[in-house]
């Protein structure tokens, strides 16, 4: 499934084939072998990422990236994600991702670590009762001398132990009477060596369904120094002012990007279900007959086909739009929600075609569908999406 137009230029289909190949000849067999022991993919398959200089596809060229847009990154994305959802998800650990600085040199020389794969974190948002409602993290922030102290309970954090720095969003401060829930929110940059925590901090590994490639942690901060100068953004902004509500807001437009985003990868788990199916279908006999004679086999194929198309379609358009520097927090949520939504049909019906041998690991469709399943809860859950566009298309009650 190669672009269409008006998508298509050279450049990006010689990107997408770069792609398609390494998904095919490296990634592939890499998952087969350790995603069934909930291994990790290794360090030299990152760094196979890191010379094709896939972790700044998004960060200009002149400071060391590809001068790429969120197209080109999700375009990426959906073929590596046809072999392995995690390795998709690795690339988002880059792109400029814990480099928002106040220092100028400081900032330019994480930009091209960034760039080169030498610095990828680990985001860490969510906690135990804050996960849809961001505005409700309780993570406290506390300002000592030249510090912030960082206290509470962080969940749902990938990567973390083999990241080079976690971005943690946390409390500066309380709102006041008649400000949103969110103010006072900021993420900070928690610098730390790769295989270890900081000090304050322990983690415990998240025992998934799937998702395998990295792992997952549930993270306990209890008095983590983090210098002033790393609280990431309302840098510029005078300390407890209500222009601090700009942290809160620059991860809400981190979030955007990273709807598409999961709107790509889960068309590449679809797409995966799609052509191994076909190939099953072709394969497997039945009552002396190929599956792929039987009609309502046939149908329903074309079914999952379509709906694969359909939501990759929708998928570049909204990345067009964030290109373009078009507002779309409403697309960005309707492709999420659709395309997640569909990949886990496709893949569900691809495990059904697939008869009983789809309900074992010696098929691909049963990763697949475990993958799937979790991209309609990442990233905002599905019913998250449904409030964003709803509020936005109805009078709504005053939104944090």
């Amino acid at each position: 499934m190669d672009l269409l137009p008006p998508w298509a230029t050279p450049a990006r289909l010689e990107l997408q084939q770069q792609a398609r190949d390494l998904a095919r000849d490296v990634v592939l067999p890499l998952a087969d072998e350790l995603d069934p022991v909930k291994g990790e993919m290794p360090r030299e398959l990152v760094e196979q990422l890191a010379a094709r200089g896939w972790f700044g596809i998004t960060i200009p060229a002149e400071q060391g990236g590809l001068g790429l847009g969120v197209f080109e990154y999700c375009l990426v994305s959906e073929e590596l994600a046809t072999a392995w959802l995690s390795v998709a998800s690795i690339l988002a650990r880059g792109q400029g991702l814990g480099t928002q600085v106040r220092d100028d040199a400081r900032r330019e020389d994480l930009l091209k670590r960034s760039a080169k794969g030498e610095w990828i974190g680990s985001i860490a948002l969510s906690e135990p009762n804050a996960g849809s409602d961001l505005a409700g993290v309780a993570t406290t922030a506390t300002r000592d001398g030249d510090d912030w102290v960082l206290t509470g309970h962080k969940r749902w954090a990938g990567n973390a132990l083999a990241a080079d720095f976690i971005e943690v969003l946390a409390r500066v401060r309380e709102p006041g009477p008649d400000e949103p829930r969110s103010a006072g929110l900021e993420p900070f940059l928690v610098v730390k060596d790769r295989g270890t925590f900081p000090d304050g901090m322990t983690g415990t590994a998240i025992d998934k369904v799937g998702y395998h490639g990295f792992l997952t942690w549930d993270l306990v901060l209890d008095g983590v120094r983090v210098p002033a100068t790393d609280k990431l953004t309302g840098l510029y902004a005078d300390e407890g002012s209500a222009e601090d509500e700009g942290g809160f807001a620059s991860v809400q437009r981190g979030l955007n990007i990273a709807r598409v985003h999961t709107a790509a990868r889960a068309v590449g788990l679809a797409r995966a279900a799609v052509a191994d199916t076909t190939a099953y279908l072709q394969e497997r006999e039945q009552f002396g007959h190929p599956l792929a004679e039987f009609q309502a086999l046939r149908f329903e194929l074309a079914t999952m086909a379509a709906d694969v198309a359909q939501a990759r379609a929708f998928w570049c358009q909204v990345a067009h739009l964030i290109d373009e520097g078009v507002p779309c927090e409403s697309e960005a949520a309707m492709v999420k929600l659709l395309a997640t939504e569909m990949a886990v049909r496709v893949t569900s019906s691809a495990m059904q075609l697939h008869g009983g041998n789809g309900y074992t690991t010696e098929r691909r469709v049963e990763r697949y569908w475990r993958d799937a399943r979790l991209t309609t809860i990442f990233e905002g859950t599905s019913e998250i999406q449904r409030r964003i566009i709803s509020d936005r298309l109805l009078p709504a009650a005053r939104r944090t």
